[in-house]
């Protein structure tokens, strides 16, 4: 800084009002790019679902859709799979990580965890739900592990995982992957909620750890990680890519179905999957509003009990029931890698037979002709999407910055909205639009409107990973810049980018991540013509060949960890002579 070059006060200002401009244009674009897709989509699928598809004939309003979805075999099941699939899942997750936050919070176990969290957040959800299957399954792992010596199992025992008509699989995967990302977004919400003092202080009164958490923290902590729970609840009760690998079939849950009838030969049957979506709508409405009532519940049954003065209530629970599954949810997670490998590498093995011999390559040079092209185009989606997200975070984070004003309860719920409304819902009636009027739109099912889908899921995520390390980035380095004469540009690329390198890289690493576990946005945006990893994994899955499904999945999770081993060692490589910016 002590070469600073000082610029004309005309040049300062005309530099600063071009730069103001641009940066409002962040905040513009994101909102355009959030909001609009999902309420045309959500149009785009009430016309069909009433009757009204031009293109397919449909040219009067009716209620014939809504009649024969009705009148579908298995739909109070449907329903009632997404709708408890959703709650339990969630409801078990949020559990899980409240009461490991109270028992082990700036505990040895809680730093491990915590450096465990980028690694498992990286996992994609289909791979994490291909390796439970074979984790978990009667001929799988675990059972190998304990056969024929403490079962007494010579062949496969009779139960069925996945696909239980129960939905306790899909629960299961649901939250061994929702665990990681709810405690992500406590750890962010900690520090606004003063959790350290209030922990401090109630421990000085005699409270026990869990029980300072629960009384002290958690009533300032949730009102902070609402939003990400509803995100949860949404994701949950419509999921279709670990419903599809580890729910039930007959019937699966409602958005499977709608996927099934949207692929049916049979175009007049996207008239009634327009009616589904809308209900798949509702049913995530439903899910939300009635854990909304369980709050207010919980809040007014909790209310004398927070004030009770007892100093143990819950501790022991939170010791053994919060560690306990805090742990089993990341072993499994982790066991469900090593089936994944095993598998990939197997070339004969029968059951109860603990390890594969010989151990082979031939799988993944069986697949090579297919796994190239896929993973060239999930990667060309996947840095698409997140350069593209990443570019409108940060403007408008800077433009936070240069305003000094923070986001507010608006710009909160758009930046969930895509991740609060069921993805089954907008997307199916943005291809019913693309349908329509695709001689008059030009942007025609493909590449492009896969990597515009794809943004609506990674830009949320990469906002969310990057705002906190933004806004707490010390503004007395900005002020310095600016009393040396430097405009806001400079100031952005001299100064505050050099210092976010990190926390920008990996926030794009997380980006990376959602857009290659991508699998709805590809296959409904891009009219089934770009095959990705994700897409490939999820359809092996389905058919016999866990030794080629295993390769597709590990393929799947070695690109995140590659984003996340390039996000951690480019700050150091460019700052190798700056210790200090290279974490």
């Amino acid at each position: 800084m002590a070469n600073a070059e000082y610029l004309p006060d005309s040049q300062v200002t005309v530099r600063a009002s071009t730069y103001a401009r641009l940066l409002l244009l962040a905040p513009l674009a994101t909102a355009t790019l959030l909001i609009v897709p999902v309420l045309v989509g959500l149009a785009g699928a009430a016309g069909p679902a009433f009757g009204w598809l031009p293109v397919l004939g449909g040219k009067t309003l009716s209620l014939d859709p809504w009649r024969a979805l009705l009148d579908t075999p298995g739909l109070a099941s449907m329903i009632r799979l997404s709708l408890v699939t959703g709650i339990a899942s969630t409801a078990i997750a949020l559990v899980i990580v409240v009461l490991f936050l109270g028992a082990f919070a700036d505990s040895r176990a809680f730093i491990w965890l915590r450096r465990l969290l980028s690694p498992l957040l990286a996992v994609p959800h289909a791979a994490a739900a291909i390796g439970l299957a074979f984790l978990l399954a009667p001929s799988g792992l675990a059972m190998r592990l304990i056969s024929p010596g403490l079962s007494g199992f010579h062949s496969p025992p009779d139960y069925l995982f996945p696909g239980d008509g129960g939905g306790m699989a899909l629960i299961a995967g649901l939250v061994i992957k929702e665990v990681p990302f709810l405690l992500l977004m406590s750890l962010a919400a900690l520090s606004q909620c003063q959790a350290e003092q209030r922990t401090h202080l109630a421990r000085s009164l005699g409270y026990a750890p869990t029980t300072a958490f629960l009384k002290a923290v958690l009533p300032t902590l949730y009102p902070l990680i609402r939003l990400p729970i509803y995100a949860v609840i949404a994701f949950a009760s419509a999921n279709v890519d670990v419903a599809m690998i580890l729910g039930p079939s007959t019937p699966p849950p409602l958005a499977v179905s709608v996927v099934h009838w949207l692929n049916d030969p049979d175009l007049s049957k996207r008239f009634m999957a327009s009616a589904a979506a809308l209900t798949q709508l509702g049913i995530t409405l439903l899910a939300l509003a009635g854990w909304w009532l369980m709050e207010c519940l919980v809040a007014c049954l909790g209310r004398r009990w927070l004030t009770d003065g007892r100093r143990h209530t819950a501790h022991r629970l939170g010791l053994w029931l919060g560690g306990g599954s805090a742990w089993i949810s990341v072993t499994l997670l982790g066991a469900s890698l090593i089936a994944l490998i095993l598998w990939s590498l197997a070339t004969w093995w029968p059951f109860p037979v603990l390890w594969p011999t010989p151990l082979s390559l031939a799988n993944w040079q069986r697949a090579l002709d297919g796994l190239w092209p896929a993973t060239l185009t999930t990667l060309a989606l996947a840095l698409s999407a997140t350069l593209f997200s990443s570019l409108l975070v940060v403007g408008c984070l800077e433009h936070e910055t240069v305003n000094r004003r923070t986001m507010g309860t608006g710009a909160s719920l758009i930046l969930y909205l895509p991740l609060l409304v069921p993805p089954v819902a907008f997307l199916f009636g943005l291809v019913q639009l693309q349908a329509q009027l695709q001689a008059c739109l030009a942007l025609s099912p493909g590449f492009l409107s896969a990597a515009l889908g794809h943004c609506l899921f990674v830009l949320p995520y990469v906002f969310l990973s990057l705002a906190e390390s933004y806004r707490r980035l010390d503004p007395r380095w900005s002020q310095l810049s600016a009393s040396l004469g430097r405009s806001p540009a400079y100031t952005f690329v001299r100064v505050r980018l050099p210092m976010l390198l990190a926390p920008i890289a990996v926030a794009m690493a997380v980006g990376l991540a959602v857009s290659i576990g991508q699998y709805l946005p590809t296959l409904l945006l891009s009219a089934g013509r770009l095959t990705t990893l994700t897409t490939e994994a999820i359809t092996l899955a389905s058919g016999g060949d866990r030794r080629l499904t295993a390769v597709y999945a590990l393929a799947q999770l070695l690109l995140p960890a590659l984003g996340f081993a390039i996000a951690l060692w480019l700050p150091r490589l460019l700052h190798h002579h700056r210790r200090a910016l290279q974490n």
